[in-house]
């Protein structure tokens, strides 16, 4: 993973390349940020910008034997820690550990703004209970105490660090605030505020930011994954996420405001029949066009309000779109009611993401749709 792989923030990389370049780097890094922001891949740019042979003052030169490696994560010098299975027995925990880690090395390659459900969802693990383990602590001390194979630097990247069992947290401490010799930990989160807070105050923090739409645009286009209409509208509908941008890339069909106002419709007039066929068709849509509808309605949502606050200048729909928004904040839905809708959508989302019965999700919140446009306060 280069820099110049990751879209934008060219901020947060001249940071972290100034830290190297002028000895500044701390050996124990907290890179946080939102969901489908790009905390993990700026790990692994900073670790191949470290071990790179020949790089450049902005970046590692993406050819040499050391980058090549970095390209398949099998750098000798570069370990990971991961959530796996809690097991019963701490014993047990070594007889899947090389197909796990080939498995991570596997998923952080094509799914590098994934999230930990991604993870799970990936291996097979659901209804399972994940954890950092003691176990794994002791490894990671354990692999920390051996020699560089090249001399270099030695990087502990724990991934999803809030899944550390307290035990293992704990166990780790003393290591973090005073690691061997040109060890670096790289800590990677998107849910910082989880951690321990002894564990907070021994890394610094890097901050990662959402990606804007122009980013997520530009990225989407240059990387001839769609063209710029098509883009300008997940951009629009992945609000800064990455990785729902990739997964709305296949569905751009279906994220139509069309649907959404149908939908609109139905509940005004109280077609039960037609909504309960409605929640039928949804349930049987792929879960990825579930629950880009419910981004498509987030973003439909977002216009609404924005409409009722007179803030014209920042819609950003279609002129037949923009007609519908019109008239449905003009006539059923007000201020109040958009943002009570915004976080039924987010609910609705968030039971779609955890495997939530998606015909009963769509039913219920047809039904709040209903009961608001039945009345304009």
């Amino acid at each position: 993973m280069q820099f110049a792989e990751i879209p934008g923030l060219p901020e947060t990389k001249e940071k972290l390349i100034n830290a190297v370049k002028y000895n500044h780097l701390a050996h124990a890094l907290l890179f946080h940020g939102p969901e489908g922001s790009a905390n993990l891949t700026l790990a692994l740019a900073l670790a191949t910008f470290l071990y790179c042979e020949n790089r450049s003052e902005t970046d590692s030169c993406g050819v040499c034997s050391s980058c090549q490696r970095m390209k398949r994560l099998v750098m000798p010098d570069l370990n990971f820690a991961f959530p796996v299975i809690a097991k019963e027995k701490e014993d047990e925990e070594d007889e899947e550990k090389t197909d796990v880690l080939t498995s991570w090395r596997k998923f952080a390659g094509s799914q590098p703004y994934g999230n930990v459900h991604d993870f799970i969802y990936f291996n097979g693990f659901e209804k399972k209970q994940l954890n950092i383990s003691k176990a794994s602590a002791r490894k990671i001390i354990q692999a920390l105490s051996l020699m560089s194979f090249e001399g270099g630097y030695k990087i502990m990247l724990i991934w999803a660090p809030e899944f550390l069992h307290p035990s293992a947290a704990n166990a780790l401490l003393k290591i973090i605030e005073e690691p061997p010799a040109k060890t670096l930990f790289m800590l990677v989160s998107s849910q910082a505020d989880q951690l321990l807070t002894t564990i907070l105050s021994r890394t610094q923090k890097i901050l990662v930011r959402a990606f804007t739409d122009e980013e997520i645009r530009l990225h989407l286009v240059e990387s001839g994954l769609c063209e710029s209409k098509a883009a300008e509208q997940v951009a629009m509908l992945a609000d800064g996420n990455l990785r729902e941008a990739y997964r709305m890339i296949d569905q751009v069909e279906d994220l139509q405001v069309t649907q959404i106002r149908n939908w609109f419709r139905l509940c005004v007039a109280k077609d039960l029949k037609e909504i309960f066929d409605l929640a039928d068709k949804f349930h049987k849509e792929p879960k990825e066009a579930q629950k880009s509808l419910m981004m498509t309605g987030l973003a439909v949502t977002r216009e609404i309000l924005l409409k009722n606050l007179d803030l014209d200048q920042l819609l950003r729909t279609t002129e037949v779109d923009r007609d519908f928004i019109d008239k449905i904040s003009k006539n059923v839905l007000t201020e109040d009611h958009a943002m009570k809708l915004y976080d039924s959508f987010n609910q609705a989302h968030y039971h779609l993401e955890r495997n939530g019965n998606a015909k009963m999700i769509f039913t219920d919140l047809s039904m709040t749709l209903l009961v608001m446009m039945s009345k304009k306060k």
